[in-house]
């Protein structure tokens, strides 16, 4: 079950990467469709739209404070896991803090495939409540457990409703006790205790579908949790690799770096090597990316997941517009002269594992917590969330996009543009994660602090929300709001199936704020006879194409 057909998503993402894409993106959006509709079998419409609007196939809505996912005339969700939800026949449940979701078609289908969820963190509602900020041991537990990621299956119905199969053989979770093997520089060495395996993954936030069909999910904010179960802090903070179709498959890749990950974006360089793009979500952290040593052979399918562990890290310097690689020669060149200081310092395994740390000695800019990033299917730019950084004054964030030099994602140059600002201009403050439709639309949610949610400066934009902004034509940077999720929440992980006929999307933390069980500030999703909130992933259908 290695070698599973591509879905549109990921093969758009490789095909954006040659020059044919290039020379159908300038000959417009349809000679593009064309050459991916015949490569795939699916998905003939552009949105039913031969134009750059997206206004014609939705009526955007306005902000929201209600305790509902709200969508457009037209459309519905149906929830097809919420916390707790029993996914298989073993009696294993769904986690808390759905974040990231990634769809994999079974036999090619549009609608019957594995979903892959990662779990960021726990709330009141799956661990009670923390006392003097200290778990107790039973709630250690607990955490571990409601954390990682789940793998469920999913079909819609002939009455159109989505929902999970609890029979699959391939439904599983993995968890903050599942064991990982650790790859690349760093495994086995000084710098994580010799580990060459390690247990557990958790903080799962976004992720990344690779060019051979696995996951790759990112460990965010680790810290917390790996000091309250006592576990080493140098096993967390890696990109983590699964297969879906395989549990046998679990992977730590210690070449990408060890950071606040929040996602993967995956392409190709002109000369056939794997690129990665990370960024490093806290304030005034960096923007990194990946190029490995190797070249990408479709024949070898998984095996390709080798490139993951050799090949050099970049650190983005935007003042440069130049890629610096994060290596130890230019770690102690930094440091020269300093004897003291580079003790710390003695081979890539400690670069890293200290990556934030080495990124900056060696020239990395400070940003406004990267978040999400993307590379545009249609000219090989590369889309960035800026969330915020108050201590900046940047309180409503930004999305860059990245001009790579000569449209290649392996090369060590580039340029930027601000592409869209958040603020009462636009609508939308403090974008989050990103998702590209086939016409070319940037599919942005938002992370507005549970706290700041219909207060002060925030008060305007109401519960957090999911956007669309056209990347080129008449409409290029304007928001349109397409959802607002429940009180306190986030909207997390958006992705189409390969049709795009169903958008997969999270309800993080609804209730976030609440301090008493018997009185949450959420209820989300209005289960008959729930009274506490429960974050899950949704199906949202309604797209109407051909028109």
């Amino acid at each position: 079950m290695n070698d599973k057909p591509i879905d549109r998503r990921t093969f758009l993402s490789y095909l954006g990467t040659g020059a044919a894409a290039l020379a159908a993106a300038s000959a417009g959006l349809g000679a593009l469709e064309g050459k991916a509709s015949a490569a795939t079998g699916t998905a003939d419409h552009l949105f039913g739209f031969k134009t750059n609007r997206v206004t014609g196939f939705f009526e955007p809505i306005s902000p929201s404070k209600e305790d509902e996912l709200i969508l457009p005339p037209g459309y519905r969700y149906d929830v097809v896991a919420a916390m707790d939800d029993v996914i298989n026949a073993a009696g294993e449940r769904f986690g808390d803090g759905a974040d990231y979701n990634a769809f994999f078609p079974i036999d090619g289908s549009n609608e019957h495939g594995l979903l892959v969820t990662n779990h960021e963190y726990t709330s009141i509602f799956s661990i009670g409540p923390v006392k003097d900020g200290k778990m107790t041991p039973e709630q250690v537990k607990k955490n571990l457990q409601y954390l990682g990621m789940s793998v469920i299956e999913v079909r819609r119905g002939s009455d159109g409703v989505w929902r999970m199969d609890t029979t699959s053989r391939y439904a599983r979770r993995i968890d903050g006790f599942t064991s990982f093997e650790l790859t690349g520089p760093a495994a086995g060495t000084s710098a994580v205790g010799g580990a060459r395996t390690v247990q557990g993954t958790f903080a799962n936030c976004s992720g990344g579908v690779t060019l051979w069909n696995t996951v790759l999910s990112c460990e965010e904010n680790f810290e917390d949790t790996a000091k309250a179960s006592n576990l080493p802090l140098e096993h967390y903070g890696w990109v983590v690799e699964i297969d879906p179709f395989d549990a046998s498959y679990r992977k730590k890749h210690t070449a990408l770096g060890r950071f606040n990950h929040e996602n993967t974006a995956m392409g190709l360089a002109n000369d056939g090597r794997v690129v990665v793009y990370m960024g490093d979500d806290k304030k005034d952290a960096c923007v990194y990316k990946f190029i490995s040593k190797g070249k990408y052979n479709p024949a070898l399918g998984r095996r390709n997941s080798a490139l993951l562990e050799d090949g050099t890290l970049y650190v983005a310097n935007l003042k440069s517009g130049k890629w610096v690689p994060v290596t130890i020669e230019n770690v102690r060149k930094a440091l020269e002269g300093k004897p003291e200081e580079l003790k710390k310092w003695n081979h890539q395994g400690d670069v890293v594992t200290n990556c934030h740390e080495a990124a900056r000695l060696v020239g990395g800019t400070p940003t406004d917590r990267p978040e999400d990033i993307e590379i545009s299917p249609f000219d090989n730019t590369v889309f960035i969330c800026h969330t915020n950084n108050d201590s900046h004054g940047n309180i409503h964030g930004h999305i860059t996009r990245i001009f790579e030099a000569d449209n290649d994602l392996g090369a060590l140059e580039f340029d930027f543009e601000i592409f869209a600002a958040g603020g009462r201009q636009s609508g939308f403050s403090s974008p989050d994660n990103l998702a590209f439709d086939s016409n070319g639309n940037l599919w942005v949610v938002t992370d507005i602090s549970s706290s700041s949610q219909n207060k002060g400066v925030h008060k305007t934009f109401m519960n957090n929300g999911l956007f669309v902004i056209p990347t080129h034509g008449p409409s290029k940077g304007v928001a349109l709001q397409f959802a607002s999720g429940p009180v306190e929440c986030e909207l997390t992980g958006p992705f189409f199936t390969p049709d795009e006929r169903t958008l997969f999307l999270s309800v993080q933390h609804p209730g976030e704020e609440t301090k008493d069980l018997a009185n949450p500030t959420s209820r989300w999703p209005h289960r008959p006879g729930d009274a506490k909130a429960r974050a899950g992933v949704v199906a949202i259908t309604g797209f109407r194409f051909g028109g």
